[in-house]
C-alpha cells in the first residue's frame, strides 16, 4: 500500500466533479475580430451565412460541357477562370476551357480533366469518357447555408478561424477572458536571473504555469514570490481576491511548519477539500477566498497547487485546466484514452492513481510505451522528454514488462 494514502484522500474524477460543480461559468461576452479571436471561446452558435462553394465549381483544370456530347468532336466557345467565370451558356456541341475553382457555366454538367483531351486549335476531342458529373464541386458541399458551422462553448483553433473567414465572417461573439492571479509561496526561492546561493532554489513553478496560461482564453496578474508567513500571505490573496476569477498558488498546502496557504484560505473563506488520491500532487487545495462567498458578486476561487515541480505541472493539468476551461465557457471533451505495451516494468504501489510521465511510440501497428525516467516529483527534466501521462488506476500495483496500461498523450494545455 502506497505509503503516502491516508483516509479521506478525494479520488481524482471525483475531485474533478466536484469542482465542475462549484464553479459558474462566464457569462459576460464581447466581439471580437476574427484575427484576433484565437484560444478564445465562442459565445454563440456560428450559421452559416452563405454556401461553400458558393457555386458549382471546377476541381480539375480541364474543359466544362455537356455529358451527352462526350463522344463528340466539341468547338471550345470561351474560358472561366476563379474569379472570372464565363457569362454565356454551353449548347449542344460545345466546351469552355475550364481552371480549377472556376464556376461552372451554365448548360454544362461535366468537367473532363485537360490530360484527357485532345486540342486542336479550338477543338477538342475526349480521349477518355468521364461519368456524368465529374470533377464538379457542388454548391454548398463543404457548408450548406444555414447549417451550424461550430457550437457555443467551442474553443476557437487556426483552422477554425480559416473556417470562419472561409465563410466572410470578420468576427465573432466570444465569452470575456476569465481572469487569473497567480503567485508562489516559499522563502528558498530565488526569480530567475538572480545570483544563486546556498539553500535556495529558482521558482519553476511560476513560470511554468504563467506560459502554461498563455494557452487559454485568461488574463493573468503575475503576483510574483510570496514570502512563507501569514501576514504576507493573506495580503497577497486580500489583493488577488480583488482581481481574480480564480488564484492560483504553489507551496504551501502540505502539512510542514511553514504552509501556510491552507490555513490562511480557511480563515478568508471556504475549504472544499485538499488531499487528492492521485501521485504526484496529493496536496492540493480547492476553495472560495471571501468570507461572504455566497453573497458575491463574482466567485473568487482558489486552487493551491503542491510546490514540487512535476506536482505543480500534473495537478494544473489534470485538475485546473479542466476548471478554467469550464469557468471560460468552454465544452471540453474527455481526454483520449490510447492502450500501449508497456517496455519495462513501471513500480507502483496500490492506492492513488499515479500518472507516470512516458514515452509513447507506435510501430507497426503496435503502441508501447516506456518511463521517462525519474518518477521523482521533484525532476521536471524527466517530464520535459516525455509525451504523455502513464495512467495507472488507483489499486493497481506494480506493472510488469508486456502488460497494457493506458496512456493520455501530452496535449496543448501542457506542452
Amino acid at each position: 500500500m502506497d505509503a503516502c494514502v491516508q483516509p479521506g484522500l478525494l479520488p481524482v474524477n471525483e475531485a474533478i466533479a466536484r469542482i465542475l460543480a462549484a464553479l459558474k461559468p462566464i457569462t459576460a461576452t464581447e466581439n471580437v475580430s476574427l484575427m484576433d479571436c484565437l484560444d478564445r471561446v465562442l459565445a454563440e452558435n456560428v450559421i452559416a451565412p452563405i454556401n461553400v462553394p458558393g457555386g458549382d465549381n471546377s476541381a480539375m483544370d480541364g474543359y466544362a460541357l455537356r455529358h451527352s456530347d462526350v463522344h463528340e468532336e466539341l468547338i471550345v466557345i470561351g474560358e472561366a477562370f476563379a474569379g472570372h467565370p464565363f457569362s454565356g451558356a454551353i449548347a449542344a456541341g460545345q466546351a469552355v476551357r475550364i481552371m480549377t475553382g472556376g464556376l461552372v457555366p451554365a448548360g454544362a454538367d461535366t468537367v473532363v480533366m485537360q490530360e484527357n483531351v485532345t486540342r486542336h486549335e479550338n477543338k477538342i476531342l475526349i480521349n477518355t469518357r468521364p461519368d456524368s458529373g465529374e470533377n464538379i464541386r457542388r454548391a454548398g458541399e463543404d457548408i450548406a447555408q444555414e447549417s451550424l458551422v461550430l457550437s457555443k462553448g467551442h474553443l476557437l483553433t487556426a483552422l477554425d478561424i480559416g473556417l470562419l473567414a472561409s465563410l466572410g465572417i470578420h468576427q465573432v461573439n466570444v465569452f470575456q477572458r476569465i481572469k487569473i492571479a497567480l503567485l508562489t509561496t516559499g522563502d528558498e526561492l530565488l526569480m530567475p536571473g538572480a545570483p544563486h546561493q546556498t539553500g535556495k532554489i529558482y521558482d519553476s513553478n511560476r513560470p511554468l504555469l504563467y506560459a502554461l496560461l498563455k494557452r487559454l482564453p485568461v488574463d493573468v496578474l503575475d503576483l510574483g514570490v510570496v514570502p512563507d508567513n501569514p501576514d504576507s500571505l493573506r495580503a497577497a490573496f486580500l489583493a488577488a481576491q480583488q482581481f481574480a476569477d480564480m488564484v492560483i498558488s504553489t507551496g504551501g498546502v502540505s502539512v510542514g511548519d511553514a504552509d501556510y496557504t491552507k490555513d490562511i484560505l480557511a480563515e478568508l473563506g471556504e475549504i472544499n477539500f485538499w488531499k487528492i488520491a492521485m501521485k504526484p500532487g496529493k496536496p492540493f487545495a480547492f476553495g472560495l477566498l471571501g468570507k461572504n462567498a455566497q453573497a458575491r458578486a463574482t466567485d473568487c476561487w482558489f486552487c493551491g497547487l503542491p510546490g514540487n515541480p512535476v506536482s505543480t505541472a500534473v495537478t494544473y493539468h489534470q485538475l485546473v485546466v479542466p476548471a478554467l476551461r469550464y469557468l471560460a465557457g468552454e465544452i471540453p471533451a474527455e481526454p483520449l484514452v490510447i492502450k500501449a505495451v508497456a517496455i519495462k516494468t513501471l513500480k507502483k504501489q496500490p492506492g492513488r492513481m499515479d500518472f507516470q510521465r512516458g514515452i509513447f511510440s507506435a510501430s507497426n501497428g503496435v503502441n508501447s510505451v516506456s518511463s521517462a525516467g525519474l518518477q521523482s516529483s521533484g525532476v521536471l527534466s524527466g517530464m520535459g522528454k516525455a509525451n504523455c501521462y502513464i495512467r495507472l488506476a488507483a489499486e493497481r500495483g506494480t506493472v510488469t514488462e508486456g502488460e497494457i496500461v493506458d496512456v493520455v498523450l501530452f496535449d496543448r494545455f501542457i506542452r
